[in-house]
């Protein structure tokens, strides 16, 4: 096969922790007998973590989190691999897309690997039968654990979650410099204008609207965060960022950035505020971040001058464009590829071994939300920077002994 034909061979290598661990459990298979329904943003390197669930022995039922950020050709390659389902495909509508999972659901997986809990909402909302056989779970997204944190406290959740985002290799990594960096990179190409000098906007001072903030200020930004938690405006605030509500902010901003995991942080009296030629995107999982029916009624037109961008035209005149039909900006541009594989990378391991870690050792957990093991998060690390060739010091045992002896006196001890 050539590589023309093989949609994953670039992704392949730029994904050596996925690939390793491949490598390791491909002859042993310790997933053999189990399937795992995964929901995820379906492009080429997601396309990997669905051929490493595989090369470890499950079957594997793949569909989407978000409709438009499928990758079709991506889609059809896995499909015509043994063991290995999809149950999505270019271009779905918001209906098709829904169906889909419900179908894929209606397979019976023993285990949900998710991206904005789509899988596991759904599976107790609708399918309670399903639900009470899932053995477990793992959840990659802010948004997704907000949705899992909810069910956890309505005592609904019926299985073991893992809550892979709040593990230390998925949100120091990818919610800050996977987010970070491709909510930039595809802001710049779907628009074609320049961030240095402008004023960007980033609502939201988690791990992502963090990295997006950063990021933005290292290209010459003026950056401006607003928060809603008093020790995230702090954190702002003595990071270097301007710190302003929503109000004041929409006065001066040239690019506004949603990353917040809620609704209608950009609303109606913000539109009336902007400046004309004012850019909206957004980097949370779900297109309810900027008030899109308002905006819409707002407008007294609606055109699109180039793809990706709807221009919204105000009473008085002004343009206000938003990017990526207010869905996730790095993901359904019109050249949008997401993160940069690097990153995913180490969080589809986590995702892997999550499912791993669940379906094969015996944790007796019951239902409900749960950290990830540390011993998983250190042995990705390990693994990540032996596929960059890094070493690190290793502890002595003086020091090993001085961190264990409470009655330690210094230079005496």
């Amino acid at each position: 096969m050539s590589t023309t034909d093989d949609p994953l061979s670039w992704a392949r290598e730029y994904t050596p922790v996925l690939q390793s661990l491949g490598d390791e459990y491909d002859d042993e298979e310790p997933l053999a007998g189990y399937t795992i329904g995964l929901a995820t943003h379906m492009e080429a390197v997601s396309g990997c973590l669905v051929e490493t669930l595989a090369r470890a022995g499950a079957e594997v039922l793949f569909t989407a989190s978000e409709p438009q950020s499928t990758h079709g050709d991506v889609v059809q390659y896995l499909d015509d691999q043994p063991g290995i389902t999809a149950f999505v495909r270019e271009g779905m509508s918001d209906a098709e897309f829904d169906e889909a999972q419900h179908e894929l659901l209606e397979r019976e997986p023993d285990f949900l690997l998710d991206d904005g809990c789509e899988l596991i909402a759904k599976v107790h909302d609708e399918h309670p039968e399903i639900a009470k056989q899932i053995l477990g779970g793992g959840e990659q997204t802010t948004a997704g654990i907000t949705r899992a944190e909810a069910m956890e406290r309505d005592g609904v959740l019926e299985f073991p979650v893992y809550s892979v985002n709040d593990t230390p290799m998925k949100h120091f990594f990818d919610n800050v410099h996977g987010t970070g960096e491709s909510a930039l990179v595809n802001v710049s190409i779907t628009t074609n204008t320049v961030i240095t000098g402008q004023t960007v906007v980033v609502a939201g001072y988690g791990y992502c609207g963090r990295g997006i903030a950063r990021k933005a200020r290292g290209l010459g930004a003026q950056t401006v965060v607003t928060e809603v938690e008093p020790r995230k405006a702090l954190q702002a605030h003595m990071d270097g960022h301007r710190v302003l509500s929503m109000p004041e902010a929409a006065e001066i901003g040239d690019i506004f950035i949603t990353s917040t995991g809620t609704r209608d942080v950009i609303r109606r009296e913000h539109f009336e505020a902007m400046q004309d030629g004012a850019q909206l995107a957004n980097a949370g999982h779900f297109d309810v971040e900027i008030d899109l029916d308002g905006l819409a009624e707002y407008a007294e037109s609606v055109s699109e001058p180039r793809e990706g961008i709807t221009r919204y035209t105000t009473p008085d005149g002004r343009h206000l464009n938003l990017l990526a039909d207010g869905r996730l900006v790095n993901l359904t541009g019109p050249a949008s590829d997401g993160h940069p594989a690097e990153i995913i990378d180490t969080t589809h391991a986590m995702m892997f071994v999550a499912a791993d870690d669940l379906l094969t050792r015996d944790h007796d957990l019951g239902p409900g939300l749960y950290a990830i093991p540390d011993r998983l998060d250190r042995q990705m690390a390990e693994r990540k920077l032996e596929t960059l060739d890094i070493d690190t010091d290793a502890v002595t045992e003086k020091q090993v002994a001085y961190a264990e002896d409470w009655r330690n006196e210094g230079s005496a001890f």
